[in-house]
Order: C-alpha cells, then sequence, then structure tokens
C-alpha cells in the first residue's frame, strides 16, 4: 500500500515537473524576443483582445488576430506528428517538446530575415514582426490546439483543422497553408488573388 502511495506521488511529482517545464518554455522565449528587440506589447499602448483587419498595425501585436488559427492549427499538427512517432513518450514530454519548437519559431519568425521575406513574399507588406504578447498568444494557442487534439476523436479533430483553415481563407484569403505556400514558393497569382480581400 505505501509502495503505491510513493509510485502515486512520484508520478504526480513528474508531472508538475514536466507542466512547470512547459510555462518556462514561453517565458524564456518572451526573455530572448525582449532581448532581440522586440516590443513587449503594441507601440500603440493599448492591449486588444481581438483584431480583425490584416492590414491594419496592431496585426500581429494583440493577444489575438486571424493569424492565432494557424497556431491552433501547429498544435493540431504537433500532436498528431508526435502521436505518430513518439506515442509511447508522456504526452506532458511531447507538449513540451512541441511548445519548445513553436517557441522556437517565433524567435526564427522576428527574425529581420524572415520578417524581410514575409514582406516579399506575401501580401503582409507592412509586417515589422510581433510583439512579446502576440508570441505569447501565439505558443498558446498552440497549446490550445495540441490539447483539444488530445481529446477530440481523429474526425473531429479534422474537422476542427478544416474549419481552422477554410474560415481565414474564405475571410482574409489566407491560412497556414497559404503562409507557407507564399514563403517557400511564392506565386504571383495567388499574391494578386489575397491583396483583392
Amino acid at each position: 500500500m505505501q509502495a503505491l502511495s510513493i509510485g502515486r506521488r512520484r508520478r504526480r511529482r513528474n508531472l508538475q515537473v514536466w507542466w512547470l517545464a512547459a510555462l518556462a518554455v514561453p517565458a524564456i522565449a518572451a526573455m530572448v524576443l525582449f532581448s532581440m528587440g522586440r516590443p513587449p506589447i503594441c507601440t500603440c499602448g493599448e492591449i486588444d483582445l481581438w483584431v480583425s483587419s490584416t492590414t491594419s498595425a496592431k496585426t500581429s501585436q494583440m493577444l489575438s488576430d486571424w493569424y492565432s488559427a494557424s497556431h491552433m492549427v501547429h498544435g493540431f499538427l504537433f500532436y498528431g506528428l508526435l502521436w505518430l512517432v513518439a506515442r509511447r513518450v508522456p504526452v506532458q514530454i511531447r507538449f513540451v517538446a512541441a511548445s519548445l519548437v513553436e517557441a522556437a519559431w517565433e524567435i526564427v519568425e522576428n527574425t529581420p530575415l524572415i520578417i524581410d521575406r514575409y514582406r516579399e513574399a506575401t501580401v503582409a507588406l507592412g509586417y515589422t514582426g510581433d510583439s512579446v504578447l502576440n508570441s505569447m498568444s501565439d505558443i498558446a494557442m498552440m497549446g490550445v490546439g495540441f490539447l483539444a487534439a488530445r481529446k477530440l476523436p481523429l474526425w473531429a479533430a479534422l474537422l476542427v483543422v478544416i474549419a481552422l483553415e477554410v474560415m481565414p481563407l474564405i475571410v482574409i484569403r489566407d491560412n497556414l497553408t497559404l503562409n507557407v505556400l507564399m514563403l517557400l514558393a511564392p506565386s504571383d497569382a495567388i499574391r494578386a488573388w489575397q491583396a483583392g480581400a
């Protein structure tokens, strides 16, 4: 009986350590982004819950915008990929791994190289990078997607991912798929179509 209790306490302690690690990842990313000169919040001095315009200077500066859906899709994709290649690894470790990848992307995405690439290859002509607040929200959105993917049946997870891709495609003519495509293989036809939004 006592061995069972000790084992249970050890599992609970391990669980707490992994969730603390998951919280440490965005905290470290925030420090790195701040040290790179990223503004902590929008330079306008405001903090909004939602920005609906993709051409506003507030896009990628606030808590959420249309691109938040892409980060939720990241979470679904990371969960699926890690389930395929590491399903025997505890979910807490997989969550930390996904958080590390997302945090690394947030740091890389805010380097001059990627910011300039967005300006050159996409319709994000005025893009200046993310605020630290927006990057933290993006990491949290990935976490929401990851945890939702864990709980939902496969068919429901697929429907959510499709909705998270189709809705922004219809409303703002952009989504994760087009974002990746335009960064890797820019298309003048797609750029012209997106500019018509």
